[in-house]
Formats: structure tokens, sequence, C-alpha cells
């Protein structure tokens, strides 16, 4: 796969992630600036960084869930890693995240 196609889906992903509504405002996290980072870290396999509208945001959870929804929509993308940053509990937000799921 080429750097090209890379940065494509990069960009898919985060147009997609870009699209979720944050609830507490009704504005898109594209509007509000919120996601500050999407790479491809092996193919098929994206971090997807996010920062909340505050650092006490009462549904940073549930956001961290829908931006991992809507990335694993996206045609290519086989593992979405997200990172809620700037939030005070940032650190069991995103092992909650990003915990495995058991296989069925």
């Amino acid at each position: 796969m080429d750097v090209q196609t890379m940065t494509e889906l990069e960009d898919k992903v985060r147009e997609a992630v870009g699209k979720v509504v944050d609830p507490e405002t009704g504005m898109t996290f594209a509007e509000m600036q919120m996601i500050t980072n999407v790479k491809e870290e092996e193919p098929g396999a994206f971090k997807v960084e996010f920062v909340p509208s505050s650092p006490f945001c009462p549904i940073a959870f549930k956001l961290a869930m829908d931006i991992k929804s809507v990335a694993l929509t996206v045609p290519g993308v086989k593992k979405a890693l997200i990172y809620c940053r700037g939030h005070m509990m940032e650190q069991q937000i995103n092992e909650m995240t990003n915990k495995e799921q058991p296989q069925k």
C-alpha cells in the first residue's frame, strides 16, 4: 500500500469521525475541532485522538465509543484505537474504549 492511499484513508476516517455530533452543543466534532489526530499505524489499524469540550465532560466515554463505532464503518478500517486527551479521567476512558473484545 502506498503512502498516497494511506493518506486518503486517513482523510476518510477523519471526515467520518468529524461528523459525530456532540450532544451537549449539537455541533459536529469537525466544527468544534475536537479531532486532533488521525493516523494509520499499520494497514487497517487507526489511532484517533480527540479532546472533549471540557476536562470534566460527563459523556467523554460515550463520545469515544461513538468515534470508534463510526471509524469502524469506514471501508478499509479493521481496528480503531480511540484516545481521549485532556480529560480528568482520560486514562480510564482510553482503557475502557480500547479494551480487546472477547472473540465469539
